[in-house]
């Protein structure tokens, strides 16, 4: 994100402190259940952004929080505690780049996994303006599934998800992010009663092998 695109979004924006240090968070996502930290978007000095990162990282961490206002304008009364969840320890990614025409410095932080590939069962879905939601979440899913999981599926995999808590929506600014911990099991005989009532159909191609899964026989 650019200086220009910041200071348009001023009244969006919050401060990230942690270890006596802050900067300006442009976008984060958090779990208001436990107050871990998901996702951080910041930009500030360069010293400033390693030294929160790495305060966060500590075990045990620093105390931090995420308040309402731009670094130097913040606003009392909007502190979110917030921290780095121990299950996602080991898988966090962290990329700082100079911004251009400025002494500013712009990080980048998330958990290895938000991305498709990721070997995990759980993942952690982050959209932005303008992403398809359920389409992104049934690709996650289509890499986690013994079997394929059809486009036409989307939405119904989207609100299959939401309605059973394998989907959990976080707090979250400057973009839509979802906890998502996907129950194989619970997930194929939803997808075989789904199919035998007509609310989903099979596509042509592969519906053999698809059948075969939804009745119980080997993939």
């Amino acid at each position: 994100m650019g200086e220009t695109e910041i200071a348009e979004r001023a009244d969006e924006l919050w401060t990230v402190t942690a270890g006596g240090f802050s900067a300006t968070a442009d976008a984060f996502a958090r779990d208001a259940r436990d107050d871990t930290l998901w996702f951080l978007s910041m930009v500030g000095s360069q010293t400033a952004l390693k030294a929160i990162w790495a305060s966060l990282l500590k075990q045990p961490p620093d105390q931090a929080h995420v308040i309402r206002g731009a670094d130097g304008e913040a606003l009392s009364g909007g502190y979110r505690r917030c921290a780095v969840p121990h299950e996602t320890v080991g898988t966090w990614t962290t990329k700082i780049a100079k911004l251009p025409m400025s002494g500013g410095w712009h990080a980048l932080v998330y958990t290895k996994t938000a991305e498709l590939g990721f070997e995990r069962d759980s993942f952690l879905l982050l959209a932005r303006e303008g992403d398809d939601g359920p389409a992104l979440h049934r690709r996650f899913l289509d890499r986690r599934c013994p079997l394929p999981l059809h486009g036409s599926w989307s939405m119904w995999l989207w609100d299959r998800g939401l309605a059973n808590g394998e989907i959990t929506p976080l707090e979250s600014v400057g973009l839509s992010a979802y906890r998502c911990a996907p129950n194989a099991d619970r997930l194929r005989d939803d997808l075989s009663h789904a199919v035998a009532s007509g609310r989903l159909s099979l596509p042509s191609e592969g519906a053999p092998e698809q059948a075969d899964y939804l009745k119980g026989g080997a993939p």
